[in-house]
């Protein structure tokens, strides 16, 4: 299992990180998003959704909603899984079409997500809440498609960092 650690000093840092895993998202790919509230797991999203060619105007955290479907240049399912609190009621949406299907899936709340849900190929985004700007990114490459995706950001093919952030490929 490939990890990739980061830290974002700035909100366009995040969407930048963002749009550079959209503009290398393929068909099936699932992007498991898991932090507090605040921590800026819809601004990543909506970075996802700028690499896909999606207007980033257009999403917003589906709290209420539970799942947004956005299209680009590929669909985007964007769902947010934080108002469920039982596995059987994660399990009764019938997310699998969405985690399995034709475009690219987004899930904040993950760790909601029941083990039997959860794809074996895709990546966790952990984002923690280090002060008002700055986080702390931590990604987990489950799969060997996304194992080569950390592999381009750890050989620095992507987000700009300044000479002070740390990045740390495990």
């Amino acid at each position: 299992m490939e990890r990739w650690t980061w830290r974002s000093t700035s909100p366009e840092e995040t969407l930048a990180l963002g749009r550079w895993l959209g503009e290398r998202a393929q068909a099936g790919d699932v992007f498991l998003m898991e932090g507090d509230l605040g921590a800026g797991k819809t601004l990543m999203t909506k970075g996802i959704a700028l690499g896909l060619g999606i207007d980033p105007e257009q999403v917003t955290s589906p709290s209420f909603t539970l799942m947004q479907v956005h299209h680009g240049r590929l669909p985007l399912y964007h769902m947010d899984l934080y108002r469920l609190e039982r596995a059987a009621d994660v399990e009764a949406l019938g997310l699998e079409e969405f985690l399995e299907g034709d475009g690219v899936a987004v899930v904040e709340w993950a760790a909601r997500l029941p083990e039997g849900l959860r794809p074996e190929e895709g990546l966790v985004v952990r984002l923690d809440v280090v002060d008002e700007q700055v986080r702390a990114v931590e990604l987990v490459a489950r799969g060997r498609r996304m194992e080569g995706l950390l592999g381009q950001l750890a050989m620095g093919e992507g987000v700009q960092q300044g000479p002070d952030d740390e990045q740390r490929k495990e």
